[in-house]
């Protein structure tokens, strides 16, 4: 059974994507960041290897998506409240990413989220499962 989760995502530019999530409060791995990828450290068991674009497609044969122009995959984090959420969001919009989304409130959860410079979409989400409906 897996113990960890290694996120695989391509990146135009690997020192400007470090440094927008590093201004979001993560921290990269140095044993797994060189020049061609970056190993952000998202919880003990889950990173996101941020991978120069030509060495990404170095892993598969399909074309790589311009995740500016399509989906290629919604990535969500929990987070501690509400107030946590906001924050991240904000800390996004001020490092050069954009709000995709507007927040959204169902009463037990509440996520906000935003793209990275690469247009990867990050929904942050609060949920307190004490007020979660039971219907």
């Amino acid at each position: 059974m897996a113990t960890k989760v290694f996120i695989n995502l391509p990146v135009k530019n690997l020192e400007a994507s470090i440094k927008f999530f590093t201004t979001l409060g993560f921290s990269f791995n140095p044993q797994f960041t060189d020049e061609k990828a970056g190993c952000m450290v998202i919880s003990e068991s889950i990173y996101a290897m941020m991978l120069q674009e030509d060495y990404f497609k170095t892993f598969t044969k399909k074309p790589v998506s311009d995740a500016k122009k399509a989906t290629e995959v919604l990535i969500a984090l929990d987070a501690a409240s509400k107030e946590e959420v906001e924050q991240l969001v904000a800390k996004a919009k001020q490092a050069g990413g954009n709000i995709y989304n507007e927040p959204q409130d169902y009463g037990w959860m509440y996520q906000h989220s935003f793209e990275d410079l690469d247009g990867h979409q990050w929904e942050i989400a609060y949920m307190d499962m004490s007020k979660m409906p039971t219907e």
